[in-house]
């Protein structure tokens, strides 16, 4: 019998989704996904939506709380949805992360392969290096920054989101309240007016230094001389400020015309020895502790040696594999992004000429430039994929085996396609050795892993 919206059912939840919604099971079997519930829950859960083979339920009444249930030290944390985890133990959240990415591998790859204990971040609070915060308006009609609540563009106000240094929600707050001092109002969806859509904040792990950029509706900002001296005396960490213009009506944050108030017009730091220069449209790992231990396995997994060529596909800024140009041969980097490729370049004439001289970047699809590639000859010893979300296309993948490496090493954001692309690889003369998941984002639903498939010899 299918269940009917607002039906209360007493469910026990089993364990959590990829997407961090616990899972239970009605009396008739059918899988009911409940947000913000925990494993070992008992609760009574009302039914919002029926899909006919699962369902969606909510909360009504929680009965016994598991015991990996911790108190939630956020007031937004259920409206902002950005801290999906918060309830649970870190611990637990490392188990439930852990146990997904071996379902991932065992269900949709069909690999038994060994998945290894989870690398746990080092920090779990306040790991962010940056933040994007949408300027609103609060009850009080005063400006204010936040988050959007989920699947909405309703701003939940948030003076100090846990998962942020609190020298950026600082930095967040001063600018609402300079704002509010000179009469410049946040921007409005609806009517198209406003000046301030969104306060983009980096900062560097390493060295301390912290970007600021407001993205707004117009170049011209009123007593922009005054605001940067105010945030230099109050933020003397504050190394360059910017305004980025973005006039559209669109979800897209950024524009593509940057002016620079004070600075240099970008950041510095360094992640795993490699210096990098950062500005609003750098791509950058946003847990620069946890991505160094991700980028130090994967070099592990490579086993470089001196004579070797590391092939690096989705190089981006080249810090994957520039990080390992030591080890190797020659370098090449494959990257889509235009200014990515920029970077890497800029990145490698700063490690010194001898690594700018093995080091070669070039502008490219990565399945059409493996492709190319691959026609030309090239015979890379390693391969180190790091592609979006959605995973590699087959003519990566079919390019990757014709170049014929000794190791591909996977670094992937999303189990279930780094799952299908190593299954694709295993029936395609390369076996997955092990996964070694790591968390570089504490208290959300997302986890990496690195995947290490080996050339399989036939005898």
């Amino acid at each position: 019998m299918p269940l009917q919206k607002n039906q209360i059912l007493t469910l026990r939840i089993e364990r959590l989704s990829s997407d961090g919604s616990g899972v239970a099971h009605s009396p008739d079997g059918e899988t009911v996904f409940v947000p913000g519930a925990a494993p070992g829950d008992e609760a009574d859960v009302r039914i919002v939506k029926d899909c006919k083979r699962y369902a969606f339920g909510i909360l009504d009444h929680l009965r016994t709380p598991s015991p990996d249930r911790i108190p939630v030290d956020c007031a937004v944390a259920g409206p902002c949805g950005g801290c999906s985890l918060r309830h649970l133990d870190y611990t637990a959240e490392l188990r439930a992360k852990q146990e997904n990415v071996t379902d991932a591998f065992r269900r949709i790859g069909g690999l038994d392969v060994p998945v290894l204990d989870i690398c746990p971040s080092p920090e779990v609070d306040r790991y962010r290096n940056k933040v994007q915060f949408p300027v609103g308006l609060d009850k009080n009609c005063n400006p204010c920054i936040g988050f959007y609540a989920g699947r909405t563009h309703r701003i939940v106000p948030c003076p100090d989101c846990k998962l942020q240094p609190g020298v950026l929600n600082d930095i967040g707050n001063a600018l609402c309240g300079f704002f509010a001092e000179n009469g410049i109002q946040p921007y409005n969806e609806e009517t198209g007016r406003g000046l301030v859509r969104h306060i983009f904040l980096r900062r560097g792990a390493h060295s301390g230094q912290i970007m600021v950029c407001l993205v707004c509706t117009r170049p011209n900002f009123p007593h922009a001389e005054a605001l940067c001296t105010r945030l230099r005396e109050q933020f003397t960490d504050i190394a360059t400020i910017l305004l980025n213009v973005n006039s559209k009506n669109t979800n897209v944050i950024l524009g593509t015309e940057t002016h620079t108030l004070y600075g240099p017009g970008y950041i510095e730091d360094t992640l795993c020895g490699v210096p990098v220069q950062l500005g609003p449209l750098s791509f950058y790992q946003v847990n620069t502790l946890a991505a160094e231990r991700l980028y130090g396995i994967a070099a592990q997994y490579a086993q470089l040696t001196p004579d070797d060529l590391l092939l690096d596909l989705y190089c981006g800024m080249g810090t994957i594999g520039l990080s390992m140009v030591d080890h190797c041969r020659e370098l090449v980097g494959v990257e889509i992004v235009p200014e990515a490729i920029e970077s890497a370049k800029a990145n490698a004439a700063r490690m010194g000429d001898a690594v700018a001289a093995k080091s070669c970047f070039f502008c490219a699809d990565a399945g059409q430039a493996a492709t190319r590639l691959a026609a030309e000859g090239l015979h890379p010893d390693v391969v180190m994929l790091d592609p979006p979300r959605k995973g590699c296309d087959e003519a990566t993948l079919s390019a990757v085996v014709r170049m014929d490496p000794r190791r591909v090493v996977y670094v992937s954001c999303n189990p279930a396609t780094a799952a299908r692309d190593a299954a694709w690889l295993e029936q395609n003369g390369y076996h997955a050795e092990k996964v070694q998941p790591v968390d570089l984002f504490p208290r959300t639903k997302h986890c990496e892993a690195v995947i290490l498939l080996t050339k399989v010899h036939v005898n």
